[in-house]
């Protein structure tokens, strides 16, 4: 079936960030997986893929959740699925880290291999200068995670599915509890976001954006 532009217009004007969920709802397998494929399936730069979702099911974890987030207290326990996006740490964003190797040799030959790592060295040493303070790495994995999220939300509403994605948390204080629960693999991963999935308790407000002539500017 061929999708029409008017579809996946209206899509993005029914998504909103829905701030109360309704209880009774609940998303099906098949739905939710299928919300997971498109995220998965999203591009990354240097195809790194410096991500993790985490489906938090278990009660007791969300609670703790909704007890330390400020921004996921008004949608815990009613959305349907909550998940946890997790981005790979220096540990592994280093162009000669193990993990990084191995995701290159997946795609590159192996001939090409060497000089395809030294462009990735140079493309983080010099061209965006992530070398230059352990955070940038971080923030680096951290800004394409939101590529899936935007995935994420775009093929729930186009199903009928509403969301809401979450920042309203401290990170350290996430974090500390991810690793107790053993979820940040000895530093491997942190924290980049979070977002809400279920159906709404009500219609939002009309939706509005600037302008287009504001944000799109021709260059001839």
């Amino acid at each position: 079936m061929t999708i029409t532009k008017k579809e996946i217009l209206d899509a993005h004007r029914f998504r909103h960030a829905t701030k109360a969920f309704d209880p009774s709802k609940t998303v099906s397998d098949d739905d939710f997986q299928f919300i997971l494929e498109t995220a998965r399936l999203s591009p990354s730069s240097f195809s790194t893929e410096p991500w993790k979702f985490v489906v938090v099911r278990n009660e007791r974890l969300l609670k703790q959740i909704k007890h330390i987030s400020y921004g996921a207290a008004s949608k815990l326990p009613e959305a349907s699925h909550f998940v946890i996006i997790l981005a790979r740490t220096p540990l592994d964003m280093r162009y000669d880290s193990a993990y990084l190797t191995a995701q290159q040799a997946r795609d590159v030959p192996a001939e090409h291999l060497p000089r395809h790592l030294e462009i990735l060295e140079s493309f983080q040493r010099d061209d965006f200068k992530l070398l230059d303070h352990e955070r940038f790495l971080t923030d680096w994995a951290i800004k394409q995670t939101y590529i899936p999220l935007a995935n994420m939300m775009t093929s729930a509403a186009l199903i009928g599915i509403d969301s809401c994605p979450i920042e309203g948390f401290d990170i350290e204080t996430m974090n500390r509890l991810l690793e107790e629960e053993g979820l940040l693999e000895d530093g491997h991963f942190t924290i980049s976001v979070m977002i809400a999935f279920g159906y709404r308790q009500k219609e939002p407000k009309p939706k509005t954006r600037r302008p287009f002539d504001d944000v799109v500017k021709w260059v001839n």
